[in-house]
């Protein structure tokens, strides 16, 4: 079985088809939509593809307009917005059976030395990783063994999740609980050399758990749903090299939830605690079988 980081550096390997337009693929898998962090990386392997290479992405800003069809192939058109003396500037259409799902504009910068340097002191309290159980183990331990589902699910994961606070799955558990969350991850397998690789598969991974300290107030992580939710946009910004083969911890809080949206903040370490990424994504929440109120602009 081909592993699951090699699968991932596959699924970001984009078929070029013209120019400026590239094809991925969309893995055929139980899910009632195409993965946001799977369209969110894709696109911005696109943009990549369409630079000269020497500038890292400083800043990515993206909308996901219709959820994703799995199984059926992803085209994306890319626009060359600009090429400055230091920025370049591109933007992204990802079009699925003639309909546009996701849009993305990106932003690459060639560093630049003898800059003003700071970063606000992290959190301290958190273990190391090494200290913790994998996600799979941990729902293991609680179940006794896994559902079929989340077996499959668990051999395909190309990332190590380990929560930093053990899973809660009562709502005594969840009683008091802050809007906040903060996980250890990194890619299961080696990912290569290719910057653009590390920083798209990091992209991939930015959407797997940010809207758990949207969540955690109201429902257990794992377990039984009772809301309904989706990715509506997601912004980062870039500000150090990184590998995501190497532990990175993502800390995430939600400062506000409201009329069915819920904003959540990541900011994402490496394990000296030096800031490398900072994410900001707001996700739809709905109770199943509740209609919003009026026809939605996104079928999400």
């Amino acid at each position: 079985m081909t592993n699951p980081a090699e699968r991932l550096v596959d699924l970001l390997d984009l078929e070029q088809i013209e120019v400026n337009i590239f094809r991925g693929a969309s893995p055929q898998e139980s899910l009632q939509r195409v993965f946001g962090g799977q369209v969110a990386g894709q696109a911005l392997v696109a943009a990549g593809r369409t630079t000269e290479g020497d500038r890292p992405v400083h800043s990515l800003h993206s909308y996901f307009l219709r959820p994703g069809i799995p199984g059926v192939p992803i085209v994306y058109q890319v626009e060359r917005v600009r090429d400055g003396r230091s920025f370049t500037t591109r933007r992204v259409t990802a079009v699925q059976q003639g309909k546009t799902i996701f849009n993305l504009t990106a932003s690459f910068h060639q560093p630049e030395e003898g800059s003003i340097e700071h970063q606000l002191p992290p959190r301290l309290d958190f273990p190391h990783p090494d200290t913790l159980p994998k996600v799979v183990d941990e729902i293991r331990e609680h179940l006794g063994t896994l559902p079929e589902a989340l077996e499959r699910m668990a051999r395909r994961q190309p990332f190590d999740i380990r929560y930093v606070d053990r899973l809660r799955w009562t709502p005594e558990e969840l009683k008091d609980a802050d809007p906040r969350s903060a996980v250890w991850m990194r890619a299961v397998g080696p990912l290569g050399d290719d910057p653009l690789v590390h920083t798209c598969a990091l992209t991939y991974a930015s959407d797997m758990t940010l809207l758990d300290a949207v969540r955690i107030p109201v429902e257990p992580l794992w377990g039984m749903r009772g809301f309904d939710m989706a990715s509506l946009d997601h912004a980062m910004w870039f500000h150090r090299p990184f590998r995501a083969d190497e532990w990175f911890l993502y800390d995430q809080e939600s400062p506000i939830a409201h009329g069915g949206r819920g904003l959540a903040r990541g900011r994402i370490y490496d394990l000296e605690g030096k800031l490398l990424v900072s994410v900001v994504q707001e996700g739809l929440f709905r109770p199943y079988g509740a209609k919003a109120s009026k026809p939605a602009v996104s079928p999400q």
